[in-house]
């Protein structure tokens, strides 16, 4: 109860802060120039002087420019395009007021022939042009001149159709321009000045832009490709009216100071083998979207195949070999395991959009993606790593503003294929974002009994983060952005005779963890360093990924490593990140990290794999031979394997130090 009032409380307040925020907000407009003719497609900056954050547009055909949902402040506004340059102009743009500011360009010294016969050639072929479609589409014309237009019926044409503007003209006056020119290669330059008079005005009564900032689609009203756990692209390689595709590859090489001899790494979701060349991720698929219905797929290849769905106890079919202690039949982990995402269902046009989905879709508690191309840093700390990945089941994703969003779950349990016991798992997410620079983020989970083993125990959770840009100049050839995270989170089981905080009770099975980042990216953007980590503290180690000792997973358990209430494991790590962007779609990386527990949990040099290799049975003790005792007790173990000193190990340390480096793509 105290879980659903606090997620109330958080979601009425956070919308009362949202609306309030959008009545300070200001707009920004203006037309760029040259003389009596508008210049379409000039890039517009845009600095705000108190906290140097950089905007960056381009006008419209007809040299408008529009930016809303401004912070109040003083603002520096200048405009190129080619040749050409306006000086800066000051403006203060104040709440709820628009302020308009007009750029005039010219050349900064002087302008070559070639520019301006270009400008003339262009001209002189939109003439040609009108009075083409004067002469065949004489009434429309008329109609037009009757009306009172002012513009020929090429610009007419092209008002009522915006799309083919960039695309008619580029086509037809590509050969002017080339020979334009090429004719003026050697001559002489002359002074801005003096080309004035040879550059015909344009129709300034063109066809209006489209808005310069999209305020009906939730969160398209800023440049978010800077959060941690979002991808940065800022475009697509590919889109249709019915699809549009996705490609990801994951390959990564580590290096365990530890030096397992099985080149087993325990404890992560992003690391599993060292001394070697994997891919971790190799993914294709994508969105459908057709007349409000959608769709979406990604199917998953590589080490999260395996590795994702080994975290989930409820596919366990039985008690079959290394299977123990399932909830029923058909075999739920080869089902699903190489899909990440696998969703249908229909867009609402209601307020700023309502979406429903059903299937599978990516876990947001955490903070950072899934997918390691959307994050900061390639090994994220414990509260991220030990939450889950993923949820079937039900969303509802309510927008009602494009700066907010309400998400109720109705799923399985916590990352779990199937049903443990009685009761589905609920909960939700609170996204706000109410200016390009700031991300809050709530999760609450609760009612779920999703673990085995454990019918009459239940899970609450909350997971709670902000992401801020504290600096953000992207065209800088020295620091260019600078911004961090924190999250914190909390959970505890309860019912079934755990008591969650009942002090230093045997029964105490609670969660509590953070984990904070800094990053900085320089030399516009193109590297980046992010230096953070975190601890968990869980005394109950039902948040603790189980080591995969002979094979060990969710359903089977190890006796090497037991998850009982009560038994502790506090940990805490580190990481350094660099890394290298040269395009939007590909990120080289390098990373140091170190991993401290304070009980044994890592791969030393001996590994956790038994002689002989896995036995199939990692729910009991191995004997040195490699073969099961048969046996989850110890002392039975060494009878069963023949006296004390028969019964194999695996080598876990206290600490863990790695390296890594590695490439993603995403398309």
């Amino acid at each position: 109860m105290k879980c659903k009032l606090f997620l109330a409380v958080l979601w009425a307040g956070a919308g009362l802060v949202s609306v309030s925020a959008q009545s300070t907000f200001g707009t920004l407009q203006g037309v760029a120039s040259v003389g009596a003719m508008r210049v379409g497609g000039a890039q517009v900056v845009i600095h705000r002087v108190q906290d140097n954050t950089v905007y960056k547009l381009t006008t419209g055909a007809d040299g408008v420019f529009v930016l809303k949902n401004l912070d109040p402040g003083r603002y520096e506004v200048s405009a190129n395009k080619g040749e050409l340059r306006s000086a800066p102009k000051s403006v203060d743009v104040t709440s709820s007021q628009v302020a308009k500011v007009d750029l005039a360009l010219a050349a900064t010294e002087e302008i070559s022939p070639a520019v301006a016969r270009a400008l003339a050639a262009m001209q002189a072929r939109i003439d040609q042009l009108e009075a083409e479609l004067r002469k065949k589409n004489g009434e429309e014309d008329s109609a037009a001149e009757a009306s009172g237009a002012s513009h020929g019926p090429l610009v007419a044409t092209l008002e009522k159709d915006p799309n083919q503007l960039p695309v008619v003209p580029a086509a037809l006056l590509a050969p002017d321009l080339t020979k334009a020119v090429a004719s003026a290669a050697a001559a002489p330059s002359i002074p801005a000045a003096q080309q004035s008079s040879t550059v015909p005005a344009a129709a300034q009564n063109q066809a209006p832009a489209p808005p310069a900032v999209d305020l009906q689609t939730p969160f398209a009203f800023g440049d978010f490709t800077w959060l941690n756990g979002s991808p940065r692209n800022k475009d697509v390689v590919l889109d249709t009216p019915f699809f549009t595709p996705e490609v990801r590859f994951d390959t990564h090489y580590m290096e365990d100071f530890n030096q397992p001899k099985d080149h087993t790494i325990v404890g992560a979701t992003e690391s599993f083998r060292s001394g070697e060349v994997q891919v971790e991720q190799a993914s294709v698929g994508g969105d459908f979207h057709w007349q409000n219905v959608r769709g979406r797929i990604l199917f998953m290849m590589g080490l999260f195949a395996s590795t994702t769905p080994r975290n989930d106890a409820s596919s366990g079919t039985g008690s079959s070999a290394g299977n123990t202690g399932g909830v029923g039949q058909w075999d739920l982990q080869n089902a699903y395991k190489y899909v990440s995402e696998a969703y249908g269902g229909y867009h609402f046009n209601v307020q700023h959009g309502l979406n429903v989905d059903a299937g599978i879709f990516v876990s947001y508690i955490g903070l950072f993606s899934y997918y390691n191309f959307d994050n900061w840093t390639y090994q994220p700390s414990y509260v991220s790593s030990n939450t889950p990945w993923f949820f079937n089941g039900v969303r509802v994703q309510w927008f009602p503003t494009n700066k907010l969003k309400i998400e109720p779950w109705f799923i399985n349990g916590w990352q779990s294929y199937a049903k443990f016991n009685g009761h589905p798992g609920l909960g939700g997410q609170l996204l706000w974002m109410p200016t390009e620079w700031f991300k809050l983020v709530a999760n609450q989970y609760g009612l779920g009994q999703d673990n085995l083993g454990l019918p009459h125990t239940e899970r609450l959770h909350t997971d709670d983060s902000i992401e801020v840009r504290y600096y953000n100049s992207p065209e800088n050839m020295g620091i260019s952005k600078m911004a961090f995270s924190i999250t914190g989170d909390a959970g505890l089981q309860h019912g079934g005779g755990i008591c969650g905080v009942c002090g230093s009770s045997a029964q105490k099975d609670v969660f509590l963890g953070w984990m904070a980042y800094d990053r900085i990216w320089w030399h516009k953007d193109l590297f980046a360093v992010t230096l953070g980590g975190g601890m968990m503290n869980n005394p109950g180690r039902y948040l603790t990924l189980l080591p995969p000792i002979d094979g060990a997973w969710a359903a089977s358990g190890t006796p090497y490593f037991t998850e009982n209430p009560g038994q502790k494991a506090h940990m805490w790590d580190s990481t350094i990140t660099f890394h290298y962007m040269p395009k939007e779609y590909i990120t080289w990386w390098a990373e140091a990290g170190y991993r401290h527990s304070d009980v044994p949990y890592f791969a030393g040099r001996g590994g956790v794999t038994p002689p002989g290799g896995n036995n199939g049975l990692p729910q009991y003790y191995t004997c040195n031979t490699g073969a099961t005792a048969g046996t989850a007790d110890l002392a039975a173990a060494y009878t069963a394997c023949g006296g004390p000193g028969t019964v194999w190990f695996p080598d876990l340390r206290r600490s863990e130090m790695k390296l890594s480096v590695g490439v993603m793509v995403k398309f």
